[in-house]
């Protein structure tokens, strides 16, 4: 495996600051190394950008150019704030802290509130769904369970976007946004609801991040205490930030640009929430002065996989497409993706189980498979297939693994035992710590043979053996390790929120689903009307529905499986039709889709980059036809028409790629691909504008490698290519 996926489960902690950066590839370690002014990375899916950024942190922690206090790296989810937590204490970096935006923002409002207000803050309100049911009754409207669940999120999409109820049905208007009821009724409930929470004296999680930035906006002695503690910021996910996240990240910054922020335009899928790309795209034009660096390297996903999520893109339209990057992978190839049309959902169910349990069977363990539906409601069916063939399976959304009782139960007696030692029976058998946590759990549920089917009794024996497994896996890392350092690492995961993996089929919904990897990946019930959902109406909307399928689609290390069905019922009509995203890349669906343009990994500094003018169509320089497959635009002629290349020039162009390669560190078809060293061959450049025209050199390959090809061009030994970082 590659350096930045699957390091060892407890890997060692970095002895210096300069060890932090071992492993890093190019651009991950520029990502690393950047501690001064503004920083942008751009990563794809699979790229190691949580690894890019903890590493920067502890670089800049170790080697005292960040007081570990003085950093806030902000997030979006509780488990990636955990992630993060987790990742800088493997790299020994304590005193940082990771939290999202709200439980950053929470601390410091009940922190500020007696200075600022007086007395104690108001109470949090962590469900408003209830407060929602009866300002709508308050108004005289009746709302349905699904209707209730959308108006209360289109009053926090209100609030985050800091629209006041008065304004909210013109605002409305204005986005062409399509709320779940009437905009005036939306804008009563939103109204009534404001009012009971203030008669109440209670807060919800969006008004955590009004008060904070009406507090360090009108009270500067308080925004200048945030500013003295926090120096450094370190923003993940920024494609998802809100406007009024963003408003309050400005505020804590206060004018200064210790800010680096991380993300991927066409991993967007939020929206609907407030999320907005803007930030990301137009952060050169706020930040002239900024690094920017962009990860392209996937060692996630197989070069199958990987193709398909670039041909994906490549037929995406609008601004986050413009900044859409290329991906590369860096695994070796892998089985190719399978297309798969059911007559019927049942159909499609039971076909999608049945191919799970042979992967299982084939050595694939059941917690590193995934099965990914657009909406929740399709999950029943594929729990009830995964039942009948004894496959377990985890519903992805559940509570989280440190609260079940049954954990809950198990840290409390494997604590017990550490403490009593040799002194407790149950372990007088026991040779060594897994055999210890066996005896333990052994008494709370925990068989060597799983129990049959699924349900409760199930759910309790998968948390139970992980249990299991993160002992063995433990001392294998730490041969030395008792029973207490177990529990003590536990712990340390308790407080991060790091759980060990439950070994079960993931059923998620896309939504759910996004930062999360598993080997194999089923993407299911891709139709019309679901994906794209139905009621995705307009250009944007759309978008964003093929960038779920693309975060789907790269959440795929090796195995991907991708179906539809063609009615709802077994024997009903065959209505439906495969999503349009799969037109021109799955097979019979017309011609294949032409691979994303641009994209290369690297660093840039200083002023944006002018944008590129498009180019016109690419002609056949032999019979002078239209080309459009990507091999042979860059070979600039049809597959079928004679070539003139110079076999023996080709030759010794391979040569000095396998050899840049090596030096390098890459593969080969990141230097150039086949099919350009054939163009470079067949035209025999004499000139630099010559060899910029052959499709796949671009301005950045011609200045890095432009003088040794034009010199085995001319016959003549090259010099050597340039060493600037990649």
């Amino acid at each position: 495996m590659t350096s930045a996926t699957h390091s060892t489960l407890f890997p060692p902690v970095p002895d210096t600051a300069d060890a932090v950066l071992d492993g890093l590839d190019p651009e991950q370690r520029e990502v690393a190394t950047a501690m001064r002014g503004p920083v942008c990375v751009l990563a794809g899916a699979g790229t190691g950008k949580t690894r890019a950024i903890t590493h920067r942190i502890a670089y800049g922690v170790r080697s005292g150019i960040f007081p570990p206090a003085g950093v806030l790296a902000l997030t979006f989810t509780n488990r990636a704030a955990a992630e993060m937590r987790g990742r800088l204490r493997d790299l020994g970096v304590g005193g940082v802290q990771a939290r999202t935006f709200h439980s950053a923002a929470l601390r410091q409002l009940q922190f500020f509130w007696p200075a600022a207000v007086g007395g104690q803050p108001p109470r949090l309100v962590e469900r408003k769904v209830q407060l929602v049911a009866e300002a709508a009754a308050r108004s005289g409207l009746r709302l349905d369970r699904n209707e209730l669940r959308d108006v209360t999120g289109e009053i926090e999409w209100a609030k985050v976007t800091q629209t006041v109820p008065d304004d909210y049905p013109g605002v409305v208007a204005k986005s062409h946004r399509e709320p779940p009821r009437g905009p005036a009724e939306i804008a009563q409930i939103y109204r009534t609801y404001e009012q009971l929470k203030q008669d109440r004296m209670v807060i919800d999680f969006e008004d955590v991040l009004l008060l904070m930035v009406g507090i360090l906006q009108y009270r500067d002695d308080l925004a200048q205490k945030v500013r003295s503690q926090y120096q450094h910021f370190v923003v993940d996910e920024y494609q998802d930030v809100s406007p009024l996240q963003q408003r309050l990240l400005d505020l804590w910054l206060g004018g200064r640009d210790t800010l680096c922020v991380v993300g991927d335009a066409s991993q967007t899928i939020y929206s609907f929430t407030g999320a907005t790309p803007d930030y990301l795209l137009d952060f050169r034009t706020r930040h002239a002065n900024a690094t920017v660096v962009k990860l392209v390297r996937d060692y996630r996903s197989t070069p199958q996989v990987v193709h398909l999520a670039n041909g994906l893109l490549s037929q995406a339209k609008g601004r986050a497409a413009e900044h859409r990057l290329e991906l590369v992978s860096q695994r070796p190839a892998g089985p190719e993706p399978l297309y798969t049309e059911y007559a019927d959902e049942p159909a499609e169910a039971e076909g999608v189980a049945r191919r799970i349990r042979d992967l299982i069977r084939s050595g694939v363990p059941a917690g590193e498979i995934a099965v990914l539906y657009r909406i929740n409601a399709q999950s029943e069916i594929y729990e009830q297939a995964l039942a009948d063939l004894d496959v377990p399976y985890q519903l992805r959304g559940a509570e989280r693994f440190f609260e079940r009782p049954e954990v809950r139960e198990a840290m409390t007696a494997l604590a017990g035992a550490s403490v009593a030692g040799r002194n407790d029976a149950l372990l007088d058998e026991a040779v060594d710590v897994p055999t210890q946590v066996r005896a333990v759990l052994g008494t709370k549920g925990w068989t060597a043979v799983p129990p049959k089917g699924s349900g409760a009794v199930r759910d309790k024996w998968e948390s139970l053996a992980a249990f299991v497994r993160l002992a063995e896996d433990y001392v294998k890392a730490r041969p030395d390790a008792t029973l207490s350092d177990l529990v003590a690492e536990l712990r340390a995961r308790q407080e991060v929120q790091h759980a060990p993996t439950v070994q079960g089929v993931t059923l998620a919904s896309l939504h759910a689903a996004k930062g999360l990897e598993w080997d194999a990946v089923f993407l299911v019930g891709l139709t019309e009307g679901m994906l794209p959902i139905t009621y995705a109406k307009t250009d944007e909307q759309i978008e964003e529905e093929r960038r779920l399928l693309y975060v789907g689609v790269t959440r795929a290390r090796a195995h991907l499986g991708l179906s539809w069905s063609l009615s709802r019922s077994p024997g009903g009509r065959p209505s439906r039709r495969p999503s349009h995203f799969l037109n021109g890349l799955r097979p019979g669906s017309g011609s294949r889709a032409r691979a994303a343009a641009g994209g290369a990994g690297g660093v840039e500094r200083g002023p944006a980059p002018r944008k590129r003018t498009r180019r016109g169509p690419v002609l056949c320089r032999v019979c002078g036809a239209t080309l459009t497959e990507a091999g042979e635009m860059k070979l600039m002629r049809c597959e079928d028409c004679p070539s003139d290349m110079d076999e023996a020039l080709y030759e010794r162009l391979r040569d000095w790629r396998a050899h840049q390669a090596r030096e390098l560190g890459m593969p080969p078809y990141v230097v150039f691909t086949d099919k350009t060293l054939m163009a470079i061959a067949e035209a025999v450049p004499s000139s630099g504008p010559e060899l910029a025209v052959i499709s796949g050199v671009g301005a950045r390959k011609l200045d890095r490698f432009g003088t040794d090809v034009l010199a085995i061009c001319a016959g003549e030994e090259p010099g050597g290519a340039d060493e600037e970082g990649s």
